[in-house]
């Protein structure tokens, strides 16, 4: 069984906290045969003590030379079970929004120096894109425990992407298409995977780069974009749709080409103005930030720097929302109010209790909850698609009837069948629109995270159920929420991971 480590093992042991003398011993070797792997004397090569490093680290910490020796681990099962009838008391800071932290990282691949990234949020999805970055050899160093992480991508080889396991399972992968589109004039990336909330085409990604004069081909294991022209064959690209991430693609190629371009009906979501801001600095010329359309001027060498991570708007709201519905007190820092004024509308009419305070929110229990008459999602500054799920938990206990309507995702309505399990009346009318009357008691269940959002939706509804909820797919939920259980703990709550 031959090896090779993927990654440089001192920095992961420093990382997952293992000393050489405890991790011999949990391997089962001498103290001597791990310094002799961090200093690159050796590897392991006995099979028992390889399979059990590689269920440490994964694919992530080993590369098998024969592919077929990869041994097969059988994931654990993690579930979430939450008692419900226990207020939330004290105070949380929020983290840096995982929306913006993930096309910020890319924009790091567009040069050679070093990106020093503040207030970085500890979550699956960043340590899977960082894992990524690893392996296509960009230098990585994380610091969770001061929200910093490092990226200098240098000497980096995009031709392995279509080799990574990980980049086929995570969406995100496409924000690297822009970047490296930029500066190597080719890439390939396998589909990308995600959520199951709805079907979201390449399409606004993949004809805006035609548009501007690539050559593009989709499969369905990979797409692969190639720009070999000096200029531009068009300067302005007009979206079919308003998409985020689309909007950020274009903007970080853009943003790596010396000419100008204008982009049209863009996103002006709080994450795309970070990432667009994040380019301003590194050397890029762009106007009409936050707005709908863009003009952008790039440069061929883009320079790096530091750049803060914004909080998370959606942590802001799941959580307000998880104070109403199980009472209490809670006070919310580091709270950015110009991105949740459409959440904050909607929560006023239904009768939540909350004060703005300077860059902070605090919740108290409802006098009483109120039905709406129409929840419908919208691009920003509308009512965000993805707190539409933790509020329709909100609406099970509001008296009267409610209408959601979302707009984006034909698939985001599909945790009402799991409140129905919890004794919810809910009448889905068609993929966008679903009746929900209330008030009405939950009691404890079996539910499943259906997405990251529904998730975090199914847990808050374990908050306010009598009994015990269980909460299977919560892979789902870390991928977005840091700490989520260990949060409402501590204010709290009663939130148990359970692996089998």
């Amino acid at each position: 069984m031959k090896i090779s480590f993927a990654t440089d093992l001192r920095s992961w042991m420093e990382e997952k906290r293992w000393t050489p003398s405890g991790l011999a011993d949990h391997l089962g070797v001498q103290r001597q045969s791990v310094h002799n792997w961090i200093s690159e004397q050796s590897v392991p090569n006995n099979s028992e003590v390889v399979t059990k490093l590689f269920e440490l680290g994964g694919d992530a910490l080993i590369t098998f030379a024969d592919p077929s020796e990869r041994p097969n681990i059988p994931k654990k099962q993690s579930y979430f079970d939450v008692e419900g009838g226990n207020e939330l008391h004290g105070e949380l800071t929020i983290p840096g929004a995982k929306n913006a932290t993930l096309p910020m990282l890319c924009a790091a691949l567009l040069t050679e120096d070093e990106c020093i990234f503040r207030n970085v949020p500890e979550i699956s999805d960043v340590a899977t894109l960082l894992e990524i970055f690893e392996y296509i050899g960009v230098t990585v160093s994380r610091d969770f425990a001061t929200r910093t992480v490092s990226v200098q991508a240098k000497n980096i080889f995009p031709e392995k992407l279509l080799d990574c396991r990980k980049a086929k399972k995570m969406r995100a992968t496409i924000l690297m298409l822009g970047p490296l589109l930029a500066r190597f004039h080719e890439v390939s990336i396998p589909l990308p995977g995600g959520c199951v909330i709805g079907a979201r085409s390449n399409a606004s990604h993949l004809d805006a780069f035609r548009t501007l004069g690539a050559f593009v081909e989709e499969t369905p294991e990979k797409i692969a974009v190639r720009f070999a022209r000096p200029k531009y064959a068009n300067t302005s690209v007009l979206f079919s749709e308003a998409s985020v991430t689309a909007t950020e693609n274009l903007a970080l190629f853009c943003a790596g080409r010396d000419e100008g371009a204008e982009l049209f009906f863009t996103a002006a979501e709080i994450h795309v103005v970070a990432t667009v801001r994040m380019l301003q600095q590194m050397g890029a010329k762009i106007t009409g930030v936050a707005t709908h359309s863009l003009s952008i001027h790039g440069g061929k060498h883009l320079h790096g720097g530091e750049f803060v991570i914004p909080p998370d708007g959606l942590l802001v709201g799941t959580y307000a929302l998880a104070a109403t519905l199980a009472g209490g007190n809670l006070l919310l820092k580091n709270v950015s109010h110009k991105e949740l004024l459409s959440f904050y509308g909607a929560f006023q009419r239904v009768g939540g209790n909350f004060e703005l305070l300077d860059n902070s929110l605090r919740v108290k229990t409802p006098k009483k909850l109120t039905a709406l008459k129409k929840l419908q999602t919208a691009i920003f500054p509308g009512f965000s698609t993805d707190l539409q799920s933790p509020f329709g938990v909100l609406l099970t206990q509001c008296e009267g009837e409610s209408m959601i309507f979302e707009t984006l995702f034909e698939n985001r309505l599909t945790y009402l069948q799991e409140l129905e399990k919890m004794g919810a009346k809910v009448q889905q009318m068609n993929p966008h629109q679903a009746r929900i009357i209330g008030p009405t008691p939950l009691r404890g269940a079996q539910v499943q995270s259906w997405d990251l959002r529904a998730g975090a939706a199914m847990v808050l509804a374990g908050l306010a159920a009598e009994g015990t909820t269980r909460v299977s797919n919560v892979q789902y939920i870390d991928r977005g929420y840091e700490k989520f259980p260990e949060n409402l703990e501590l204010l709290g709550a009663v939130v148990r991971r359970v692996e089998e």
